[in-house]
């Protein structure tokens, strides 16, 4: 089975963003990814409800937001009406995750975990069942270009062991640093979707980047 790729618009021309989305658009890509910063869960700041409303007005793929912010639950139901259709929280953010995850899903979105680097799987034990994707971040959350961190590798496998013993129905999400030199190892450990930022929008060519990651297997 292809990945499903989702391109970062973290990493896109600010200046020209309908051009960006309209790349997109045109593109192999599966979704679209949209990183949300509030400069207090992350040491940065990146979009907020303006931003989405703008470019759910033009994207004609899936709005995947992430919420890389402290207290998400306060912003699930405005988020939801600025166009995101599925909605990734972080563990780290939230003292209620369940509840958070049943307010996500009670807006009609997609409802994800994030977990960062230093986040343990086994910390899903009991939300497993409860969500549709758990995205696992490869860099360390705030910035776009930075390193992939191998150990990653170990945390596919791990959250693919958990997700089939409970036999849930997940979709596995990595973000940070993805590319052509570690994408086929993330498949086939178990990975099924593909974020990518600068690997796609430093491209000559950013749709034939995008397509050359669709295409391949392991």
């Amino acid at each position: 089975m292809r990945p499903l790729i989702a391109p970062s618009v973290l990493a896109a021309n600010f200046a020209n963003l309908q051009a960006e989305i309209e790349m997109i658009n045109s593109s192999e890509a599966d979704w679209i990814h949209f990183d949300v910063m509030d400069g207090v869960f992350v040491p940065n700041i990146s979009f907020g409800f303006p931003i989405l409303e703008a470019v759910h007005q033009y994207a004609k793929k899936l709005l995947d937001v992430h919420l890389m912010i402290q207290e998400p639950g306060r912003y699930i139901e405005t988020f939801k009406k600025s166009g995101a259709d599925s909605i990734t929280v972080h563990y780290e953010a939230c003292t209620h995750l369940h509840r958070t995850i049943q307010q996500i899903k009670d807006t009609g979105c997609k409802a994800g975990v994030a977990l960062n680097p230093h986040t343990p799987i086994h910390f899903l034990e009991d939300i497993i069942n409860e969500v549709d994707l758990v995205l696992l971040m490869s860099v360390n959350p705030g910035f776009g270009g930075q390193k992939f961190i191998p150990h990653t590798y170990r945390k596919v496998e791990a959250l693919k062991r958990l997700i089939n013993e409970r036999q849930a129905q997940v979709l596995i999400e990595i973000d940070g640093g993805v590319n052509q030199s570690n994408a086929a190892a993330l498949l086939e450990r178990g990975a099924d979707v593909l974020v990518a930022g600068n690997f796609v929008f430093s491209s000559t060519d950013p749709i034939q980047t995008i397509a050359e990651l669709k295409q391949i297997t392991f």
